[in-house]
């Protein structure tokens, strides 16, 4: 075995911050080019949009769609504020909680001790000191790329709109720019603190106990995943509920164009597509990356590149090999540098100039990113990784990994990444045949619309599913769980692309509704909505992404548990009378989320109905537009609304493993995880998709660009009508429940791992079962 990788040392705790900083360099050079548009005169910048003929006077359209940007900003800023306020109270219980159970594992010890084996161990008090530090850096990291998106899109949305009044190109580079510049400071940012965490433990407490160290960093993807959770199912609620709100009444009840400004949601249904797809999406996308960096982390630490370790006999002396230990940062960071020259290519090289090419520019940044990345983390892997190293199984057996194994691990993530983002882009835009069915179902009513988007979601599963099958089979095969982590950090490898892509749908989605607020014509309006449907299937893109990669983080995560958790796997049965029942158990779990997800959509929804009913019924001249809606009153009842109804679902998920490791034990914990991760992948998918062909199906009718469209009716028909119900049935599935499983199989197994040194220790047999054994 080859002790040394070709790259030294030096070079990767140089290169991985460097790309660090390049992210964010290049972030604030996208956020300056989109800040060149000018929104009001007295703002530094090009004044080119403000000189583009459009309905109503220059100064009065540039006013309108400065007073509106300015009430989505403080709706967003207002909600999210006071969402971070009752995650901080939280967040700090959950910290004293983590600090008290894993620090009584060894009675807080504050001498480091020797294992079997002779290596150090680091003392309780340490892992849980810095359990808790990596535990808040994550929460906050996250929080704080939550917020910054958000602030990018508010800041853009209406930019675009104006951009828009002088062509396609213009509206198309300022959207993605801005989706580029979120891309780019959250995989920066997130990439950076982590590095920043491991080498300042390793420098000050850590002596040569690497087991320890990563165990402790595993806190920083907790962390992440927590602040996911609240922020998509908060962000969720408040989004759908006014969307529904709007939806029902305005469309359907008030035969009213969308956006309308007479519609009392209008600015609430604005405001949600930022604190939901905006804040939620980045949150959850850095949780993605946070909890596969530390899986692999984990068992990096366990093989021979790290400490070594000894399992029934068979021992490993460890190289402390700090280059190959780092690969998994390495994939990340040359992530970073594969999508900066990408994201020039639809930015400078060759944007979309016209409706037709805004989706192929958009597909063109995934493929291009992938060839690229499959090319680069060629040569990053005979780099990092030593020709060949030993690798401990859960099984206890030692199993040698060549580096081009490796290689095939994190190229399977890749390619099946790529793929399920094609089939999800296959399902979801109204360009290909099933959305086009699914809205040729809506002339017969919206039941048989209902029926077709529903089978439509439930068929979108076997391509994705067939997909991370032969990636983890091949992944186990070649490098273990090693291999299935670093697969999934492949998928995840051009995230600032991803997110740049995911992104730009909400703020094309902004900037219509501004268009449409600020009575900019219908030109626009188009140009707007042509947009916003490519956003819509790259929207759903992002989301496929972001499950196909939650199902390989989980399992990394859960060989991670397997091992820490000392779990005896070659004698584990599904049939054992501790494990199937948690199998059970666990596959209902998703399904009892999204209940409780999607009833709280209702009840904020019903709220909102009633509040957008009486405004139209009680203020005179509304309908005439003469009188301006009480905005303030929607917005209140979605913040209420999705503040109060974000706990349940959240406990739920955070609660499940302390509950069952703690009364059931460590092998029926086990079978929650995997029962919740095969019901939830599925379920993540066939809702995500269900939902966004619906809206999709409706978005085709209204656009009327082909025959078929429009010999089905265009806005105000009974076929538009079914549509726009479907479309609000599946506002709840593609934008809260089924965004949110993947944050419920994600983190239920990182937080088992953080505590399966307590479980372990304390009730590895569970405090119940003990009564019967």
């Amino acid at each position: 075995m080859d002790s040394d990788s070709p790259f030294s040392p030096a070079f990767v705790s140089v290169f991985v911050p460097g790309s660090t900083f390049l992210a964010v360099a290049f972030a604030a050079f996208l956020w300056y080019r989109v800040s060149l548009v000018k929104v009001r005169d007295d703002e530094e910048g090009t004044s080119e949009s403000l000189l583009e003929a459009g309905t109503g006077s220059n100064a009065s359209v540039a006013a309108k769609v400065a007073d509106i940007q300015d009430a989505i900003t403080d709706g967003a800023v207002g909600f999210l504020a006071t969402e971070y306020k009752y995650i901080f109270y939280f967040m700090a219980a959950f910290s004293a909680v983590i600090f008290v159970l894993l620090g009584s594992q060894d009675g807080f010890k504050t001498k480091y001790t020797t294992d079997v084996d002779g290596r150090p161990q680091a003392p309780g008090l340490f892992i849980a000191l810095f359990s808790t530090i990596s535990f808040i850096l994550g929460a906050t990291t996250s929080s704080l790329s939550g917020y910054l998106g958000m602030m990018i899109a508010t800041y853009a949305n209406g930019r675009t709109a104006l951009e828009a009044r002088k062509g396609v190109a213009p509206a198309f580079m300022t959207a993605f720019r801005s989706g580029a510049v979120m891309g780019f400071l959250l995989s920066g940012l997130g990439l950076l603190i982590l590095f920043t965490a491991v080498v300042l433990f390793k420098m000050f407490y850590f002596k040569d106990d690497w087991a320890g160290l990563y165990e402790c960093i595993t806190g920083y993807g907790l962390g992440g995943s927590t602040i996911a959770l609240f922020g998509r199912v908060g962000g969720g609620i408040y989004t759908k509920a006014a969307d529904v709100g709007a939806d029902l009444v305005g469309k359907v009840e008030k035969d009213i164009p969308e956006d309308d400004p007479r519609n009392p949601a209008v600015i609430a249904d604005n405001v949600g597509d930022n604190v939901g797809d905006i804040a939620g999406m980045g949150a959850d996308l850095f949780g993605s990356f946070a909890e596969a960096t530390c899986a692999a982390l984990v068992v990096s630490s366990l093989s021979s590149l790290g400490a070594g370790r000894c399992i029934d006999g068979n021992c490993l002396a460890g190289s402390h090999n700090w280059a190959a230990m780092n690969y998994p940062l390495m994939l990340t960071a040359c992530g970073i540098v594969v999508c900066f020259f990408t994201t020039l290519v639809a930015t400078d090289i060759a944007p979309a100039k016209n409706i037709s090419q805004i989706e192929p520019t958009l597909k063109r940044q995934l493929q291009i990113s992938t060839v690229f990345m499959l090319i680069v983390v060629l040569g990053i892997t005979f780099g990092t990784l030593p020709s060949k190293f030993q690798l401990y199984m859960p099984d206890n057996s030692v199993k040698t990994v060549h580096n081009w194994q490796m290689f095939v691990s994190v190229a399977l993530g890749l390619v099946s990444g790529y793929l399920i983002g094609h089939m999800t882009e296959i399902y979801t835009s109204n360009t290909y045949k099933p959305v086009i069915d699914v809205a040729d179902s809506c002339k017969t009513g919206a039941a048989t619309n209902i029926i077709f988007g529903l089978a439509l979601g439930y068929k979108s599963c076997i391509i994705p599913c067939c997909a991370l099958a032969v990636t983890i089979y091949f992944s186990y095969a070649c490098s273990g769980m090693y291999g299935i982590a670093c697969s999934a950090l492949g998928m995840l490898g051009t995230l600032a692309t991803g997110l740049a892509i995911d992104a730009y749908g909400p703020i094309s989605d902004n900037a219509g509704g501004i268009a449409e607020m600020a009575e900019m014509g219908e030109e626009i309006r188009e140009r707007t909505d042509a947009l916003d449907a490519a956003g819509n299937t790259t929207a759903a893109v992002g989301k496929g992404f972001a499950i196909g990669s939650a199902a390989l983080v989980s399992l990394a995560l859960f060989g991670a548990y397997v091992t820490r958790a000392d779990i005896d796997f070659a004698s584990a049965s599904i049939l054992d009378k501790k494990v199937f029942p948690g199998l059970l158990i666990g596959a209902m779990l998703p399904y009892w989320f999204s209940a409780m997800t999607m009833k709280s959509v209702g009840r904020a929804a019903l709220a909102m109905v009633e509040e957008v009913r009486r405004q139209f019924n009680t203020i005179p001249g509304l309908m005439e537009g003469t009188t301006k809606p009480e905005y303030k009153k929607c917005i209140e009842i979605s913040t209420q609304a999705s503040l109060a109804e974000m706990g349940p679902p959240g406990a739920l998920v955070i609660f499940t493993p302390l509950v069952v490791g703690t009364l059931f034990g460590v092998s029926t914990l086990a079978g929650v995880l995997v029962g919740a991760l095969i019901s939830g992948v599925q379920l993540a998918i066939s809702a995500s998709n269900t939902g966004g062909a619906w809206d999709n199906a409706k978005k085709y009718l209204e656009a009327g660009r082909t025959e078929h469209a429009r010999m089905l009716g265009g806005k105000g028909t009974e076929a538009h009508k079914a549509a726009v119900i479907g479309d609000t049935v599946g506002d709840p599935l593609k934008d809260t429940s089924g965004p949110s499983l993947n944050i419920l199989i994600k983190l239920m197994a990182v937080e088992s791992l953080v505590f399966a040194p307590f479980f372990a220790t304390h009730t590895r047999d569970g405090l119940l079962f003990q009564f019967f054994n």
